[in-house]
């Protein structure tokens, strides 16, 4: 079955703005307002509506995840996720990193999305190594495919060449 599981992920490297996808996942803040990185890539997309959206919500704590339309970005929906700033491993950044995909995925089953595409969530800014971030990654997308119809499918879109090298070998089995 794992063989099957892994069918249904992919990992590819590029603008996360792009993809023509049922979600994107933004690694959002807790306020949910405009940032850098990839959060700040999806609300320039997007366009202003995004922003107004968030803040009908209010904020998202670590961890949780909120949805809202996609507006003018090619995907339906955005999930809005906030995951830990690493602060050497001994904050429950882990368990908070597994959640912030967990509750992704939950909300995307809530939507009826069928693919959705995960930036690499805390690696940025947030300091997470992303050895240990893609693992997290991969390991709970793993065991949410095995148990779940949707999403169908589970992409993971790396900005650059060494986060796509990671998740790959995260998928393999190998040392990135």
């Amino acid at each position: 079955m794992a063989d099957n599981v892994d069918d249904r992920i992919e990992v590819v490297q590029g603008d996360i703005t792009t993809l023509d996808v049922g979600a994107v996942v933004n690694a959002a803040n807790k306020q949910l307002k405009r940032g850098g990185g990839v959060d700040g890539a999806i609300h320039k997309a997007a366009g202003p509506k995004l922003q107004e959206a968030c803040d009908e919500i209010g904020g998202c704590p670590t961890g949780q995840a909120v949805v809202t339309p996609g507006f003018d970005l090619p995907a339906d929906y955005v999930i809005h996720t906030v995951g830990p700033v690493y602060h050497g491993g001994d904050r429950n950044e882990d368990s908070l990193l597994e959640s912030a995909y967990r509750n992704s995925l939950m909300r995307a089953e809530n939507y009826g999305i069928r693919t959705v595409a995960f930036p690499a969530i805390s690696t940025g800014v947030y300091g997470y190594p992303l050895s240990r971030a893609s693992h997290i990654a991969v390991s709970v997308a793993r065991q949410w495919l095995r148990e779940h119809d949707l999403p169908k499918k589970v992409v993971f879109c790396a900005f650059d060449a060494a986060t796509k090298a990671a998740y790959q070998a995260e998928l393999s089995g190998e040392e990135a």
